[in-house]
């Protein structure tokens, strides 16, 4: 088996999940950059069955991790590195050693072209960057186009990099299913809802979402759903103020930072996901809801909806900044019967049976058998020049 290290910036339960995976089908060493994380609270990861290397603990947020990472690549000796984008100084110093060492470094992406405005310079310098790299393995179709416009060849890219443990959300979704009353009181949700899974920031669109369902309740004749907002961050206060003045606090739910292991529950109880971003790379909690068995409503913003929302048959796309399109979608799933939304979720967990961990594990080698059976890709002597002093630059930041 190949010897294959994979970096991440801090291990979460989705980055376990596939690195298990992967471990079955490699001899794998995994680095973490960071033990903690700013930005997710996650709960400590325990014992894992791969050889694993955090660079910096709990409280060295600070830290310069890069010749660590040096380091700890020198001793795992692998035959390809798998590297998390393109732009930190971590990447960039890996992307390095992988030149130094004469083995293949694989980008793993999942951005777009779309996801912000592309300015000239800057993916010029991307391109300078990119040209390092022997393969890519990225998120989807979009993801594809953008990895193979930054110069990496098409036969050397691969699908397939986001996904999460299908079985964690499928199985826990069937579990509060099979206990309804007794979980719904246990969670204090309501008898129907549809659900969201956000970080309060602006790009979720949340004020958007709270003005789509105010429309939808004043509109529909039928007995409505409520909607379960889990998450936070800073514009929590701003969206209380928001759902007052909507008059909607007996009906938007907002229960707080929900853990890895309480997720499957509040999907496997909910009639819908609704994910309102104005623009994601992806949006993991796609995934997550399809595999617990829902209609999906995904914002065409997500990087997700072109691959995974077959519309009409699993759920509905819609433009996130028209509310009466969302509000229509909400209407038409709230009437819908209810074996009319169990084949929808049955086509939700059939879609997403070709996105999981095991899925990851078999691309990532083969793209790596692919990759080992070629010449190193060698950078001329101005671009690693280029790197260098990139990689200086990033490393005072």
């Amino acid at each position: 088996m190949a010897r294959i290290t994979v970096i991440y910036d801090n291990f979460g339960p989705y980055h376990l999940a596939r690195l298990t995976a992967l471990h079955a089908d490699c001899d794998l060493t995994a680095i973490e950059l960071y033990q903690t994380s700013s930005e997710y609270d996650w709960l400590s990861r325990g014992e894992v069955a791969f050889a694993c290397r955090t660079l910096a603990g709990p409280g060295q947020a600070g830290t310069d991790t890069l010749p660590m990472l040096r380091v700890a690549l020198d001793a795992a000796r692998p035959e390809a590195v798998f590297v998390p984008g393109w732009s930190s100084k971590a990447a960039i110093a890996a992307l390095r050693w992988a030149q130094a060492a004469g083995v293949p470094a694989v980008l793993m992406s999942d951005s777009r072209a779309e996801d912000a405005p592309r300015r000239r310079f800057a993916e010029w310098v991307k391109r300078q960057v990119v040209a390092g790299f022997s393969g890519a393995l990225v998120a989807g179709t979009a993801h594809r186009d953008y990895a193979r416009a930054l110069g990496v060849p098409e036969d050397c890219i691969e699908t397939g990099y986001d996904v999460v443990d299908n079985a964690h959300f499928a199985t826990g979704a069937e579990a509060a299913r099979a206990a309804e009353v007794r979980m719904r009181a246990a969670l204090g949700v309501p008898a129907t809802y549809f659900i969201v899974s956000a970080r309060f920031i602006e790009k979720k669109n949340l004020s958007f979402l709270l003005n789509a369902y105010g429309l939808y309740r004043s509109q529909f004749a039928g007995a409505p759903l409520d909607l379960v907002i889990i998450g936070d961050g800073p514009l929590r206060t701003a969206l209380e103020a928001q759902r007052s003045e909507l008059g909607l606090e007996t009906h938007v739910h907002l229960p707080g930072f929900i853990h890895y292991e309480s997720l499957p529950a509040y999907y496997g109880l909910a009639t819908a996901l609704v994910m309102p971003s104005i623009t994601d790379q992806w949006g993991l909690v796609v995934n997550e809801a399809m595999a617990s068995g829902l209609p999906v409503l995904v914002s065409n913003g997500s990087g997700a909806a072109q691959d995974l929302v077959a519309h009409g048959i699993n759920g509905y796309t819609f433009n996130p900044s028209r509310t009466e399109e969302l509000a229509g979608q909400m209407a038409a799933l709230s009437k819908a019967p209810a074996a009319r939304l169990a084949e929808m979720g049955a086509a939700s967990q059939a879609i997403i049976e070709g996105y999981t961990p095991q899925s990851f594990a078999t691309v990532a080698t083969a793209l790596v058998a692919r990759l080992r059976a070629r010449p190193a890709k060698r950078l001329a002597p101005a671009r690693r020049t280029f790197l260098a002093a990139l990689c200086a630059i990033r490393g005072r930041t």
